[in-house]
């Protein structure tokens, strides 16, 4: 059996894995990059990408339906859901080679397509290969988590892993879980044609906004997508084309059997470790993913876990963050510590929910009343109602002008939130981010606009006028 020797083992090709492996070999390190499926993870082929490229479709196919807005001729279609798989396809296809074994190989990495699994805390066995390192860092991601339903192993559904290649038309959408995934895939579906209920355990979005959540529900609602909420699964069954899922809804425990065509488990996921022997290593690890420190090191200190395997919050920015933390260690000896303080959070339905830092809610808690919130409406922006995309609100959480937190909705949330990421990062004042000037008409003015609202009652108050008519009263005419 071949031995390499190598400075540093990354296992996992997804985002973290991809980032890590990119970074460390071009700054001189010997990589091996072991991955037994597909380059790009979960993000590229299942996840982000699909999925943001199904919603695009979805996006023109409702632009489409409402087209007399703008004195337009209105189209009402029910998309040819294979040709828009093929589109979802080319989109990865293009995107694919920037993440392939190809270009990782021309970067110098020494890739091996096979899984993974510890012989001990030095040495790992990859297919035929064992691979020695003086580093090792895991990035094995995570898989869809399917809950102990009555009738499951029966029945047949999709995952996000597998419902974009899904070549059949799809009448009825049952959709269990209402967290991003679930409603993103949901809409996208709807907006295509597709008849969808989703079905959710507790209330809606009840970690969002209270004030801001309502704006996608009602949304969702008015396109026609039917919404079971506190609900619990009482079993599912069910064939191909044909499913059932009876649930109890709280808290009279009411019954009801949701029939539709097909199924889509949208509960959440859970750390990809299984094969791995991390035992062998000395790693520890629960149900929740391997235990690490806040420089992302296992209990294995030149072993160390970055994205989705550590238990950290399952996003891919978040993966791409810990990858360059794990480089300063390993590489620079820096000491480097992972912070998700200021983690930006979106999820992309129309209209998008973005967030930063702290809500509401966990600012006056933690600060009481010295809490002050702004607010500011996208139906005040001129661009919003230019393009129709008036219905949409930002809130920014303050105390004595540091900016806590930051909630959105409405047409592109996410981008709107960028500059309130950098300004948290530098912790700029929100002084700061009412002074710069904006380019007119954007919908980026109302970052500006909700900034300017921090000063609105002392500039506008009684003892403001009283003193300017005092001042103005004291100059003379020319």
């Amino acid at each position: 059996m071949k031995t390499i020797k190598c400075d540093i083992c990354v296992i996992g090709a997804g985002a973290g894995g991809l980032a890590f492996a990119a970074g460390a070999v071009q700054m001189g390190a010997r990589v091996v990059l072991v991955e037994k499926h597909k380059m790009g993870g979960d993000c590229l082929n299942y996840g982000c990408v699909p999925s943001k490229a199904m919603i695009a479709a979805g996006q023109l196919a409702n632009d489409m339906r409402h087209a007399d807005a703008f004195g337009l001729p209105a189209t009402d279609i029910k998309a040819d859901l294979q040709k828009v798989h093929k589109h979802v396809d080319n989109v990865i296809a293009a995107i694919a080679p920037h993440d392939s074994f190809e270009r990782f190989e021309k970067l110098g990495c020494k890739v091996i397509k096979a899984s993974g699994s510890f012989l001990d805390r030095k040495t790992l066995l990859a297919g035929t290969e064992t691979v020695r390192a003086k580093y090792f860092v895991i990035a094995t991601g995570s898989h869809p988590f399917i809950p102990p339903m009555e009738g499951i192993k029966e029945t047949p559904y999709f995952t996000n892993e597998t419902i974009f290649s899904h070549q059949e038309d799809i009448k009825h959408l049952i959709v269990i879980g209402g967290g991003p995934i679930g409603l993103e895939l949901a809409q996208s579906h709807r907006r295509l044609g597709v008849e969808v209920s989703i079905i959710e355990r507790g209330n809606l979005l009840a970690h969002e906004d209270p004030e801001l959540a309502p704006f996608l529900i009602k949304k969702l609602e008015g396109e026609g997508i039917a919404l079971h909420q506190m609900c619990s699964i009482v079993r599912v069954s069910g064939t191909k084309g044909k499913v059932q899922v009876d649930v109890s809804q709280q808290p009279a425990e009411k019954r009801e059997a949701i029939t539709g065509s097909h199924l889509l488990i949208a509960t959440g996921r859970v750390p990809q470790l299984a094969g791995l022997q991390l035992e062998k290593a000395g790693i520890e690890y629960t149900r929740l993913g391997i235990v690490v420190d806040d420089r992302l090191r296992t209990s294995r200190k030149r072993i160390y876990a970055i994205g989705d395997c550590s238990g950290a919050a399952q996003f891919t920015h978040v993966a791409g963050y810990h990858a360059g933390i794990a480089i300063r260690n390993i590489l620079f000896s820096m000491r480097a510590k992972a912070s998700l303080h200021n983690l930006p959070l979106v999820t992309y339905c129309e209209p998008e929910l973005a967030s930063l830092g702290l809500s509401e809610r966990a600012a006056r808690e933690k600060y009481g009343d010295s809490v002050k919130t702004i607010a500011f409406d996208y139906d005040e922006n001129d661009r919003a109602q230019a393009t129709h995309n008036e219905q949409g609100r930002i809130k920014v959480f303050l105390r004595k002008g540091k900016i806590l937190g930051v909630a959105i909705v409405g047409s592109h949330a996410g981008e709107m939130l960028a500059p309130w990421i950098v300004a948290k990062e530098a912790e700029l004042t929100i002084g700061q981010m009412a002074g710069p000037i904006f380019p007119y008409p954007t919908l980026s003015e109302i970052n500006k606009r909700v900034a300017g609202q921090a000063f609105t009652d002392m500039l506008f108050s009684k003892r403001m006028r009283s003193f300017i008519r005092t001042m103005l009263a004291l100059r003379t005419y020319i």
